[in-house]
């Protein structure tokens, strides 16, 4: 985090949020899975147990790095993994974190007894099928769970879509995001515009049209050189689509 915050200075960023993961959905492997040398103290037989946040040594962290850069904006922040999943594990976290930032996403689905993550669901389903899948599950998160103010990634299995698939286009699955759009609209949140995979401009275009009122920018940066990333081109695609910036890049962009 410091480093981060050492870029952020570096190339002028006024402000940054560390959205830290917390995960609760036990994935299901594959007998062909491979998994990281570090990853292995978390596997018991076919079931990979994410572990906790921890939310002490995160608190640390945030306040050594704001006590290191005073000039720099830094928000507490929180990714929760299928939250309407898990209610109260959820509200025990927000509870005691007390985040300046909540972010919802959907990263694992239904499968067999349990869950797979995304990416390993293409290779028994039909590419098609798995986008149709997570954004279903992404529509029963907005519509059970409500204490979160951003939906991060909403495109998350664009990111793993298999090369001898057909090209993804999003206006094949124009419904389905028009569905989850007008419930996020209605529940008054925000979408992320994430630019690890840019978020394509149809997307953001519909999020307006179905009345969505804000807009928020990650670069979803797991190491510092990739701080802000994307963020020029993600902000004048943005202002296309009919949103209006605001003074430092953790503002939520509003609509005009």
């Amino acid at each position: 985090m410091e480093r981060t915050c050492e870029q952020a200075v570096a190339i002028g960023l006024p402000s940054l949020a560390f959205t830290e993961h917390a995960d609760f959905t036990p994935s299901l492997l594959r007998p062909d899975d491979t998994v990281p040398d570090a990853w292995r103290p978390l596997v018991n037989g076919p079931v990979l147990t994410p572990p906790e946040l921890d939310l002490d040594g995160y608190l640390e962290c945030l306040s050594r790095c704001r006590d290191r850069f005073p000039g720099l904006r830094i928000l507490s922040g929180v990714e929760l993994g299928e939250p309407h999943r898990h209610d109260h594990r959820v509200a025990a976290l927000l509870k005691t974190g007390g985040f300046d930032r909540v972010l919802a996403s959907v990263h694992c689905l239904p499968v067999g007894g349990g869950s797979r993550d995304v990416s390993g669901l293409y290779r028994e389903r039909p590419a098609s099928a798995v986008v149709r899948d997570h954004l279903a599950e992404t529509l029963a998160l907005i519509d059970r769970f409500d204490d979160f103010d951003v939906l991060a990634h909403i495109d998350y299995p664009v990111r793993y879509w298999p090369a001898d698939a057909e090209p993804y286009d999003p206006l094949d699955f124009e419904d389905d995001y028009r569905a989850v759009l007008r419930a996020l609209g209605r529940a008054g949140k925000a979408l992320e515009i994430n630019t690890r995979v840019p978020l394509h401009p149809l997307v953001v275009r519909w999020w307006h049209q179905e009345g969505g009122q804000a807009v928020t920018f990650a670069s979803d940066a797991h190491d510092p050189p990739s701080l802000a990333r994307g963020f020029a081109e993600a902000s004048a695609m943005a202002e296309s689509c009919g949103f209006r910036g605001g003074a430092r890049p953790t503002d939520f962009w509003r609509r005009r």
